[in-house]
C-alpha cells in the first residue's frame, strides 16, 4: 500500500483497498538440527548455537533481507535480550544469499538448517516454519506504530548513498488509477478479487494470508460496487 500512497496519492489515485498481508517466518525441513525442538520462544538461542546455520538474504538486495534483521530488532525487544540484534547478525554471514528464493536449495539441500523467509513462500513451498508473535513477524497491520520504532540502513540507488528504512507491516493492496482506461472491467476484477469466497479464499488456500474483511484508508472514495467488501481502517 505505500507504493500508492508515496507514487499515485494524490494525482493519480485516491484510495486503495488492503487485501492481503504476509509476515516473517522462520523455516526449516525436517532433516534441520533441532526441527523437532524449536518454536517461537527458544529460537533465538537455538539459531546461536555452534551447530546450527542459518540463512538470509542480502538486505541491499532483497526486501525479505532487510525485514529480517528488522525482525531481529524486534525479536530484541519482545524477548528482552539486549544485544541479540548484534549477536546474529555476524552469525553465518556466508550463506547471505542475494534473493530469499536462492536460500531454498541450501536448505533443500541441508547446506544450512533455518531460513528466514516470507510466510507465504514456506507455505507455497510446503515447508515447515516457526511462527513468530506479531511483535515480531511485520504482520499485523494494527502494529503500525510499534513497527515504526525499528529501523535498518541500507543501500540507495546511487553510488554510495545509504538510507534508512522503518519497520512496518507487509500489506499488499490494490486501487483502480483516476484516468484508468477501463475502470469498469478494473471494478469487476477487484470485485471477484476481494469476494470471501472467490479470490480471498483462493489465496488462503494458497499460503497467502487474506485479509478478512478487507480494509480501506478513504471508505468515501472507493467505488460504490465495492464498499460491500470493505471495512473502513486506516494504516
Amino acid at each position: 500500500y505505500k507504493v500508492i500512497e508515496e507514487l499515485l496519492y494524490p494525482d493519480h489515485a485516491s484510495w486503495y483497498i488492503a487485501f492481503a498481508r504476509n509476515e516473517m517466518a522462520i523455516v526449516f525441513s525436517e532433516k534441520s538440527a533441532y526441527a523437532g525442538l524449536i518454536n517461537e520462544t527458544n529460537w533465538p538461542e537455538i539459531l546461536l548455537r555452534d551447530d546450527v546455520r542459518f540463512g538470509r538474504s542480502d538486505p541491499d538486495s532483497d526486501p525479505c533481507g532487510y525485514r529480517t534483521l528488522l525482525t531481529w530488532q524486534l525479536a530484541e525487544k519482545y524477548y528482552r535480550m539486549p544485544g541479540l540484534y548484534e549477536r546474529l547478525l555476524p552469525k553465518d554471514t556466508r550463506f547471505i544469499r542475494p534473493k530469499e528464493v536462492d536460500l531454498l536449495a541450501l536448505l533443500e539441500t541441508n547446506t544450512i538448517d533455518y531460513i528466514f523467509l516470507y510466510r507465504s513462500l514456506a507455505g507455497q513451498h510446503g515447508l515447515q516454519y516457526v511462527i513468530l508473535p506479531d511483535s515480531i513477524n511485520l504482520g499485523n497491520p494494527s502494529l503500525v506504530d510499534y513497527y515504526k520504532k525499528v529501523s535498518i540502513e541500507v543501500s540507495g540507488t546511487a553510488p554510495g548513498e545509504r538510507i534508512t528504512l522503518y519497520g512496518e507491516p507487509m500489506v499488499y493492496a490494490a486501487t483502480i488509477p483516476t484516468k484508468a482506461p477501463n475502470p469498469g472491467l478494473a471494478e469487476t476484477f477487484l470485485q471477484f478479487l476481494l469476494h470471501p469466497e472467490k479470490g480471498l479464499k483462493m489465496m488462503q488456500e494458497l499460503g497467502q494470508p487474506a485479509i478478512y474483511p478487507p480494509i480501506t484508508d478513504r471508505p468515501e472514495d472507493i467505488p460504490l460496487s465495492l464498499k460491500s467488501f470493505i471495512e473502513p481502517d486506516f494504516l
